[in-house]
């Protein structure tokens, strides 16, 4: 495919997504894509199919994350951003609701007065959606103190997060829970009960310890008891995650033989507690509903891919009707559905389908698609990914997802290493933008989940991929070694590319393995660890990052930045400038370190976009980039 072609189809943003459906199933919102980073909130009458806009996002700097019928008649979205304040770059978000008719926007958050003692970053998340009461829902909101030292002398001491029931028409607000500043989230039986709370604990300068205690109210009581710790730098402890209120209990994963396995805990104070679902291989992911307030009727897990396993028969038997009756879209899920659980909407795609949205009609059997996922991907070929397994140099046995063209001649050709980021997170099969767009330019492309992913246990994550990265990077060696031997890859002719900590891995494999790669592509990357370490400065994770990324002395030898004279190909670094997760002064210092060595390095920059590069005609500029340096470095 040329490569203006394929810049630009690839480099799209996603035409719709987050669909969902009102409580009557009549009508559907999604949001949908505009030019550049514009993100319009839509509204469908199912019955007819009209659309209708009911407002947007600029994506400079708000974006619009998702929305959701509370009612009927009303809508809650959430918009969020980054801003710059001095040196610092922070996130915000903020929920407002409108009508279905896109008018009479209102704030949900509480107000903020010039005399806030400090900023609220995220004002509000949805505690219950309350089916039962329509119109109204529960917010947990965070609330800051304020001291008017001038002609008012207004104060109000309260801090902390505190959840209120607030009526969407008039936003009278009654609170349901007092603020408190240890609160980081609340749990309802999703009928205005709230269960359940989490309380972090901090040191006495204010750091946080990574360790979150839970306390439940049994049922009828407004005590609050022990339910248990997390501790999230260990990963030891019990994580509630949803209320069954008809069972009295709450669903939560806790590690079984070293992997994530999903309990059902009992909230009568006994606190007795069953395992519901393990895996032996893989972690368990959580639980699944087919919409927001609805019981949980199933749980999630990833090997290769996506699986759920469904509690009731009745939604079994049609999810495999369903998989049946779209064979070449294995992946097939419940994403929204009407009160009366009549209308389903469904969601599936596969690795060669970017997928679609269904409508589903329970008693007329009848299905219908509604929306494209990439429109203009529609009837385009598109590469099969391949889940694999090869051994690490210690014999380990590392997974991974090989993505090359249908059609594609046989024997080596040129390659492209693809590590994902996180580092704590994973590749799976499915549709990849970025891995499809590389497949077809003829390259073939090998996405490693190298230790120190997540969802394979807790002796596969060791000690995270960032204290880890000897390990890590010996992963992704291995990766590029296990396309040679296969006879895929020219050893003469391959790249790497990441985005984030892939970035780093990118950075970092260009330092040990100089001859191994001809270009090197670091989007959003970290470059050094140590500064990483001093981002965090002035917040409350500070101390939690110092530990994550471990001691100075390894984290030196470990930093891209540190090592620049090493790298010795051509280097493409592409960064936002509003990027609150890795600021882009480490793309910025690195092309002085590489510049500074006499080394070809390019960095492209992005006025107003953060770490996701979500607009398509930057994501369409970076293609086009790093297109042209894969074809000058290792042909196509």
């Amino acid at each position: 495919m040329p490569l203006d072609v394929a810049a630009k189809l690839f480099g799209a943003r996603e035409s719709n997504w987050g669909a969902k459906l009102s409580p009557s199933g009549k009508q559907m919102l999604f949001l949908g894509s505009g030019p550049g980073s514009r993100t319009e909130l839509d509204l469908q009458n199912v019955a007819t199919g009209d659309i209708s806009t009911l407002t947007f996002s600029t994506g400079n700097p708000d974006k619009l994350d998702w929305c959701e019928f509370a009612s009927e008649s009303r809508i809650i979205c959430e918009f969020s951003g980054s801003r710059a304040d001095g040196s610092q770059i922070y996130d915000y978000s903020r929920l407002v609701t409108l009508t279905t008719e896109g008018k009479d926007i209102k704030p949900l958050g509480t107000k903020a007065t010039a005399y806030d003692a400090y900023e609220r970053q995220y004002d509000g998340e949805v505690v219950d959606w309350l089916p039962d009461q329509p119109g109204s829902v529960l917010i947990a909101r965070n609330y800051v103190p304020s001291v008017d030292m001038g002609e008012t002398g207004l104060t109000d001491t309260r801090e902390g997060l505190a959840v209120d029931r607030v009526d969407l028409a008039t936003l009278k607000a009654t609170p349901i829970e007092p603020p408190d500043g240890r609160a980081s989230e609340y749990l309802s039986d999703d009928h205005g009960w709230i269960r359940i709370v989490g309380l972090q604990q901090t040191l006495t300068s204010g750091q946080l310890t990574g360790v979150t205690e839970f306390r439940f109210r049994p049922r009828g009581s407004n005590k609050w008891e022990t339910l248990g710790e997390y501790d999230e730098t260990s990963g030891e402890g019990f994580w509630p995650v949803a209320v069954d209120d008809q069972s009295d209990s709450v669903y939560g994963l806790q590690r079984l033989n070293g992997r994530d396995a999903l309990y059902l805990a009992k909230l009568d104070g006994s606190v007795s507690r069953k395992v519901i679902a393990q895996n032996d291989t893989v972690d368990i992911d959580g639980v699944v509903r087919l919409a927001r307030g609805m019981p949980v009727i199933g749980y999630k897990y990833t090997d290769d891919r996506t699986h759920v396993v469904y509690f009731d028969p009745d939604y079994r038997k049609l999810a495999d009707s369903l998989s049946a009756a779209l064979p070449n879209d294995p992946l097939v899920y419940f994403q929204s559905a009407s009160a009366d659980r009549n209308t389903l909407l469904v969601h599936a795609s596969s690795d060669r389908d970017a997928g679609a949205y269904y409508l589903l009609d329970r008693n007329s059997r009848q299905m219908h698609p509604v929306l494209l996922s990439r429109e203009p991907l529609e009837n385009h070929a598109l590469a099969p990914m391949k889940a694999v397994t090869y051994s690490a140099a210690d014999g380990t046995p590392i997974p991974a997802f090989v993505t090359l063209a249908a059609d594609a001649a046989a024997g080596p050709r040129p390659a492209v290493v693809l590590p994902h980021g996180g580092p704590s997170a994973r590749d799976e099969w499915g549709f990849d933008w970025l891995a499809q767009f590389l497949a077809a330019r003829g390259y073939v492309v090998i996405q490693p989940n190298y230790r120190g992913s997540s969802g394979y246990g807790a002796d596969f994550a060791g000690n995270n991929a960032f204290r880890d990265w000897r390990t890590a990077m010996g992963d992704i060696e291995d990766a590029a070694t296990y396309l040679v031997r296969q006879g895929l890859a020219d050893p003469n002719r391959m790249a790497i590319v990441g985005w984030s900590y892939g970035g780093y891995a990118a950075l970092e494999s260009a330092v040990l393995h100089p001859e191994r790669y001809k270009a090197v592509v670091a989007i959003a990357p970290v470059t050094d660890l140590n500064a990483l370490k001093r981002d965090a400065r002035g917040f409350t994770n500070a101390r939690l990052t110092k530990q994550i990324i471990g001691s100075s002395d390894d984290a030196r030898q470990g930093s891209p930045y540190q090592n620049a004279e090493k790298i010795v190909a051509p280097v493409l670094l592409v960064h936002g400038d509003l990027d609150d997760n890795v600021r882009i002064v480490h793309s910025e210092r690195m092309a002085d370190a590489l510049h500074s060595n006499h080394r070809e390095v390019d960095l492209l920059k992005f006025h107003g976009l953060d770490h996701q590069l979500d607009d398509s005609a930057a994501r369409t500029e970076m293609l086009t980039r790093i297109g042209a340096l894969l074809d000058k470095t290792i042909g196509h």
